[in-house]
């Protein structure tokens, strides 16, 4: 019965299960004519799961009743054969949370599912023989077309009752071959097509059709047995994740059951799933994982609380839907191109609970079995990663402001509101210089709120300043010239000189300012290649060791595309090359470059001069020339980026980061949408139907991108747009009570655009485009 039962353990997790498992394998073996093993017991939501599955399921599917009739029979049949194990769902009081599929976040090692062997080390338990069916696509097919025709069901609804009776039955129904055991990670031996021709049919049957699946599902899911599940149950499990009939939110009580089991599998099992989800079409597995999102949100905010049981009583409905979820990330991050991006792994319903909550439940308990969304990350929306990471830089900057405060006090002396923010002062022909004084001097002062002034100037800085500083300071220091990083014209990108010198504290000041344009949630004209992000994060969290090497990470020529394309090309031709790499390119393993006009050559490996290029070893060439562009030659200067980006943002919260989303939450992002920033703008002294306004916005549409960026940097001190978007500029534009002979005027630290109430549209653009490409400084030298 889904609704009684003795409350029973969850799932054990760690050594002691995979001991037990590879027992039970080796019983398996040796007892080939033993009866089938049992699966653990489903743990269920005690009497208010049936009545929320009952009660729901009426508007499709009319009543369970005969569902839980034909499992009591089930039930009292095992029962008379002196089954050593009542087939009872156990109440969810004392069922603790399952432990988690991923390794510990903190440690940075994401689902790493790929790093198990091809094959499992332990036997395989015996397959079950399979029971022979023969229908096939087309004969499926003709069926329904009759059924639609007659109105006569029968044989559709034969084939549906009997397919999804058991896993057994299942895998007779959609296994290639049911004499291959199908035991490899490579093939999962499902007919693919034929399970996607029966699924889109299904919905179009009638309702006692689509009920006879779900009785099915159900019964297979309350078969129990001990042992190692066979890879003929992995695949039933895989067929059964695609069931469109679990978009419903009457059937979340069965889905609920079968992403308990799924999430419930060892880690060798998971590798199979993960290799095999894979393989599915890029359609359906969208459809898999929206549904997986979708079940995670109503359950969060019910539409209507009464359909499901309360949550108290199925704690375990998220964390195995989450679970869930992220074998189907890991697949998607084993393949490149992934087959989905990674934001479609985002559910936005999560930036309405307390992340907070969930961030410091993640910190004091790690990934023990209390569960929080931040052990899973990548569910989690970069607008969500940016509320954690701004109130953890908040309480953060509180901290450090409030300490200061303390010391004061306890030494007696005066204390002054200074004290209380990182104070620069620079000039702007001394910029750099004065800029890496200041940061130098004041480091223990990094992570309080910034404050800037320009020496000689009026300015009173109300974000503004800050603004401009971080602007003028990038520009100067990534400007050609000044020889710290070279500007590759086919990417449009820069990296690092390799240029050796005796200081490398300017690339220090570069990470710190990363790290204050973060922490002050400033967005930067910063145009990194994907690569340097990723190098950022190695390791997230700055090691103890100060031996320990940092920001190396695992490089390949894709990497050096984005980058060196030419270069990356000229490698892809040699790796592709036909003939004798030896005799036709007479290359070693030596690298040259030139530094200040001399020709410098390297040693890829050790005596490499004198190692020639071959078809047989010209990947290894390939691997260590790009690991030494991209990573040895530019070591200290990287070095000395990473500490300083790390001085300021060391935080745990750049666990939960992808080096994407750190490029985003550096740089924002480079999309305008100027339509979405009309939409949002607040107006003071001017309603939106003015006829000024509707001239202001013909004349901005129209602009080149070129110029609407001159704009948005002239109105917010950035070009860029924010994590949030254009609503997340609040921009504003007021009425200028001063003659139409003056050009606009811009408040940037409050994004704020002061207009004169222009005659004409020809005279409006006149004024902004003079306005715009003229904006920078007091002009008060």
């Amino acid at each position: 019965d889904i609704s009684q039962g003795s409350a029973a353990p969850a799932e054990e997790g760690g050594e002691e299960e995979e001991e037990e498992d590879g027992q039970n394998e080796k019983d398996g073996q040796n007892e080939k004519g033993k009866e089938r093993e049992k699966l653990p017991p489903i743990p269920s939501a005690s009497t208010a799961a049936a009545g929320g599955l009952e009660g729901g399921v009426k508007n499709q599917f009319s009543t369970f009743s005969n569902f839980i009739t034909t499992i009591n029979q089930k039930k009292e049949g095992i029962g008379n054969r002196n089954s050593p194990t009542q087939l009872v769902i156990p109440n969810i009081k004392t069922v603790r949370d399952l432990p988690p599929i991923c390794l510990d976040v903190r440690q940075k090692q994401r689902m790493s599912i790929d790093t198990l062997p091809q094959e499992l080390k332990a036997p395989f338990p015996p397959e079950p023989s399979l029971p022979i069916r023969t229908k096939t696509v087309k004969d499926f097919q003709d069926d329904v077309e009759k059924s639609k025709a007659s109105g006569d069901w029968k044989a559709v609804h034969y084939f549906y009752s009997t397919t999804f009776d058991s896993f057994l039955e299942i895998n007779a129904a959609f296994k290639k071959d049911t004499s291959s055991p199908f035991n490899t990670v490579e093939d999962s031996g499902i007919d693919a097509k034929f399970v996607n021709v029966v699924y889109d049919a299904l919905l179009n049957t009638p309702q006692d059709v689509q009920k006879s699946v779900l009785k099915g599902i159900i019964n297979g899911l309350l078969q129990e047995w001990t042992g190692p599940r066979t890879k003929d149950d992995l695949r039933a499990y895989c067929i059964l994740l695609q069931n469109p009939q679990f978009s419903n939110t009457s059937t979340y009580v069965i889905y609920a059951h079968l992403l308990r089991q799924i999430a419930a599998l060892t880690e060798a099992d998971h590798h199979f799933l993960v290799h095999w989800s894979k393989k599915i079409s890029q359609k359906r597995f969208k459809q898999v994982v929206d549904r997986l999102l979708q079940f995670i949100s109503l359950r969060l905010f019910p539409a209507k609380p009464e359909e499901f049981p309360p949550m108290v009583k199925c704690t375990w409905w998220i964390p195995s839907a989450t679970k869930v979820l992220a074998l189907f990330n890991s697949a998607n991050s084993l393949i490149s191109p992934p087959i989905i991006s990674y934001t479609d792994f985002y559910n936005s319903t999560l930036d309405h609970i307390d992340l907070m909550e969930e961030y410091h439940n993640w910190q004091c308990y790690g990934n023990s079995h209390r569960f929080s969304f931040c052990q899973y990350p990548f569910i989690i929306s970069i607008a969500a990663k940016k509320v954690i990471i701004q109130r953890d830089s908040e309480q953060q900057m509180i901290s450090i402001a409030r300490q200061s405060l303390v010391d004061k006090v306890s030494r007696r002396q005066k204390p002054d509101m200074n004290m209380l923010f990182l104070n620069v002062k620079v000039r702007r022909t001394h910029l750099v210089s004065d800029s890496l004084d200041e940061l130098a001097r004041k480091r223990a002062d990094l992570k309080k709120k910034l404050k800037v002034t320009f020496v000689g100037e009026a300015g009173l800085d109300m974000g503004g300043l800050t603004k401009e500083w971080f602007l003028l300071l990038i520009r100067q220091i990534f400007h050609p010239d000044y020889g710290m990083f070279t500007y590759h014209k086919d990417s449009h990108c820069h990296w690092f000189s390799s240029f050796k010198c005796d200081n490398y504290s300017e690339f220090r000041l570069v990470g710190a300012l990363m790290g204050l344009a973060v922490y002050n949630s400033i967005t930067l004209d910063i145009r990194f290649p994907p690569c340097c992000y990723k190098k950022l994060l190695s390791p997230p969290i700055v090691p103890c060791d100060h031996n320990t090497l940092v920001g190396i990470c695992d490089v390949t020529l894709d990497d050096l595309f984005q980058i060196m394309p030419e270069l990356a090309h000229g490698l892809s031709e040699l790796l592709s090359y036909e003939g004798n790499v030896e005799e036709d390119f007479y290359s070693t393993f030596q690298v040259f470059q030139e530094e200040f006009g001399v020709i410098k050559s390297y040693n890829l490996k050790s005596n490499g001069d004198k190692i020639p290029v071959t078809n047989q070893n010209r990947k290894e060439y390939v691997q260590l020339y790009v690991d030494f562009l991209l990573n040895k030659s530019i070591y200290k200067q990287f070095a000395a980026f990473y500490y300083g980006f790390h001085s300021v943002c060391a935080s745990y919260a750049l666990l939960l980061l992808r080096p994407e989303e750190v490029e985003i939450l550096v740089c924002g992002s480079p999309e305008l949408d100027m339509s979405a920033l009309q939409r949002s703008t607040q107006y003071e002294g001017y309603q939106k139907t003015d006829l000024t306004i509707r001239y202001f916005w013909d004349v901005v549409l129209g602009f080149s991108l070129d110029l609407q960026k001159k704009l948005l940097h002239f109105a917010t001190g950035s070009d860029r747009v924010p994590v949030g978007g254009m609503a997340d500029l609040n921009f504003k534009i007021s009425k200028s009570e001063t003659s139409t002979n003056w050009l606009p005027v811009a408040h940037t630290c409050f994004n704020q655009l002061c207009l004169p109430p222009y005659k004409n549209k020809k005279e409006l653009k006149q004024k902004l485009i003079i306005g715009i490409s003229n904006a920078e400084g007091f002009g008060l030298e």
